[in-house]
């Protein structure tokens, strides 16, 4: 088998409906399996899987062991040459996996493989390409100098080595995963993908950023950014320095105040962070039921001509497919208050995220 697509979730059933529908569609020409890990959620995922999707692999978890461990046991199971560790908040195009293995199979010193990442909006999260967060980068980052803690000697739109990537999405193959020990269960959440990134760069690999696919990670679901997130961070880094690099009294002292800091002033993350004035439906079927739902003005066209300000638009996956639809946001102006959802026609809802420090929004569609 080439690729396992291993995605862990915890209580985001419609996005990890989202995320499972891109990815069947990704890997309908690949000798693939997708394996679900549920770290116990109280939504109903785990029912939904089974009813939507009776191909995959579902791992039912009784207790929330965290990222590593969740991941972990689902890679156990895995069969594929290649395994994909992805989030449940996100969407991938149609041939991002075809993409990436072709260049994948032509690196003998691949240890890592990322790619380019957007919010909902369209905007590109930088931590797709990151460098070592040495103690030093790490306390610039914390005083709110980030620009050493990523990888900017290649634009978003470049190819090549960086040393860090991102856990929401990952490609490796299994036999250097298992080499390097894989996830480190210390983490809970947070870290464990800059613990993996360094073990590979450790062991002799090279880890690359290929930025001719794009994936969608809406990002405030599963890490949404709040004070609990800002702890949990923050001690994930100090265990990665604890295991990595010597000692250093003061960049303990400056990390301790900083989390200080940031427990007290970090903004909680609010359920959405859009203005809509009116919708915009892209599609080639007029959704009465969809315009009956929504409580302003929405229009039907079959493209996005121009991105107006405080329009969402709503795109029909059906219509357009994912690759087109990712296509659509990346059309889209840095920092525009444009703003996006997309259409479950099988769930009847409505979803996206507006911003990477907030919860992302889920409306049903009204029957009549």
């Amino acid at each position: 088998m080439k690729l396992s697509v291993i995605i862990l979730n915890y209580n985001v059933r419609y996005f990890l409906e989202l995320c499972l529908r891109s990815v069947e569609a990704a890997v309908s020409n690949i000798d693939a399996e997708i394996i679900v890990i549920d770290n116990n959620s109280p939504d109903d995922s785990c029912e939904m899987v089974k009813h939507l999707f009776p191909k995959v692999k579902l791992i039912e978890n009784k207790t929330n062991g965290g990222f590593s461990t969740g991941n972990n046991i689902g890679i156990k199971q895995a069969k594929g040459e290649y395994l994909c560790i992805l989030n449940p908040d996100t969407v991938v195009a149609e041939d991002t996996f075809t993409t990436l293995l072709r260049f994948a199979d032509t690196l003998p010193d691949l240890g890592l493989l990322g790619c380019k990442l957007i919010d909902g909006k369209g905007d590109f999260l930088p931590e797709s390409k990151r460098n070592i967060p040495t103690p030093m980068v790490s306390i610039q980052k914390l005083l709110g100098y980030s620009e050493p803690y990523y990888a900017n000697h290649l634009s978003p739109d470049q190819i090549g080595k960086v040393a860090m990537l991102v856990g929401a999405f990952m490609i490796v193959k299994k036999t250097v995963y298992l080499e390097v020990g894989g996830l480190d269960e210390d983490y809970f959440m947070y870290g464990e993908d800059i613990d993996l990134s360094y073990k590979v760069l450790k062991a002799g690999y090279q880890n690359y950023y290929n930025s001719d696919t794009t994936v969608i990670h809406f990002k405030g679901e599963s890490t949404l950014k709040d004070k609990t997130y800002a702890k949990r961070f923050n001690g994930a880094m100090q265990l990665f320095f604890k295991k990595h690099f010597k000692p250093n009294w003061l960049f303990n002292i400056l990390i301790w105040i900083g989390i200080k800091i940031v427990s007290i002033f970090y903004p909680k993350g609010e359920a959405t962070s859009s203005n809509v004035s009116e919708y915009v439906f892209i599609s080639n079927d007029k959704n009465l039921q969809l315009q009956h739902t929504l409580d302003k003005n929405m229009e039907t066209q079959e493209r996005v001509s121009n991105y107006v300000p405080h329009v969402e638009y709503i795109l029909d996956l059906n219509f357009l497919g994912f690759k087109r639809a990712i296509k659509i946001l990346l059309g889209n102006q840095k920092n525009s208050p444009s703003t996006f959802k997309f259409l479950l026609t099988s769930s009847q809802v409505i979803l996206g995220s507006n911003s990477s420090k907030s919860r992302g929004e889920v409306i049903h569609i009204k029957n009549n």
